[in-house]
C-alpha cells in the first residue's frame, strides 16, 4: 500500500497566502496534525517515508519516520506547484487584482500556467516520474502538498486534470493507494485521526 498525505496546517495556510515553492512553518495545529498522522500510520506496514523537501512537509514527515524507525527521504518531484507571481500573496488580493486569472484557476485549472511558475501538466509529469520510480514497491508513506495529492488521486482514478478541485484533501489527511500494475485508489481522504484537528481549507489559498 502507498499512503499519500498532505502536510499539516501552516501559518500561510491560516493567513490565506499562496505558498507554492516558498517556505512556511507549521502552526501549533499543524504540528498536532503531524503527530496525529504519525499515530494513524504507526500500525501500517511502512518501510519508507518520502517527503517533499519543503520544510512544512519535512516537519510533518519527521514524526512518521521516527515512530516507524525508518530514515526520512526527500524527493524534489514531490514539491508543490510553483505559483510564480502569486507566491507570498493573499488570495483575497489576487481575487481583487487578477479576477480573470483567479476565475480560470478555479474553473479551468488545466489551462493555467502561472507566470514565473508551472502548469498542472508539468507537475503531473514530475509526479508520474516519481511514481515510475516506485513501480512494484509498497509500504511507502509520502508527505507532499495539496496539488500533488489531488494529482495522485486523479491519476489513480483515471480522471482528467480539469477535475482538480473535486477530491477531498485535508491538512494531515491522507489518501490510500494500491500499487499494482497501475495505482488503484483505495480511500480518497482518511481523516478519522484528525478528530478535533480538521481545519477549514476553504479559507486557504489553494
Amino acid at each position: 500500500m502507498i499512503f499519500v498525505a498532505r502536510h499539516g496546517e501552516t501559518d500561510w495556510n491560516r493567513e490565506g497566502r499562496y505558498q507554492g515553492q516558498r517556505e512556511s512553518q507549521l502552526t501549533q495545529m499543524g504540528r498536532a496534525q503531524a503527530e496525529a498522522l504519525a499515530g494513524a500510520l504507526a500500525g501500517e506496514r511502512i518501510v519508507r517515508v518520502i517527503s517533499s523537501p519543503l520544510q512544512r512537509c519535512v516537519a510533518t514527515a519527521i514524526p512518521i519516520a521516527q515512530n516507524l524507525n525508518v530514515p526520512l527521504e526527500t524527493d524534489r518531484d514531490l514539491i508543490e506547484i510553483a505559483h510564480g507571481t502569486w507566491e507570498g500573496r493573499l488570495r483575497e488580493d489576487i481575487e481583487r487584482e487578477e479576477p480573470a486569472a483567479m476565475r480560470t484557476w478555479r474553473e479551468h485549472p488545466e489551462r493555467v500556467r502561472f507566470e514565473g511558475g508551472e502548469s498542472l501538466a508539468q507537475v503531473d509529469e514530475r509526479w508520474r516520474a516519481f511514481v515510475e520510480r516506485l513501480r512494484g514497491t509498497g509500504g511507502v508513506a509520502i508527505v507532499t502538498h495539496d496539488v500533488v495529492v489531488r494529482l495522485a488521486i486523479l491519476m489513480a482514478s483515471q480522471q482528467p486534470l480539469a477535475r482538480l478541485w473535486e477530491p477531498r484533501v485535508l491538512n494531515g489527511g491522507y489518501a490510500v493507494f494500491r500499487n499494482g500494475a497501475r495505482w488503484a485508489l483505495e480511500r480518497e481522504c482518511v481523516s478519522e485521526h484528525l478528530a478535533g484537528l480538521v481545519v477549514d481549507t476553504a479559507a486557504q489559498a489553494l
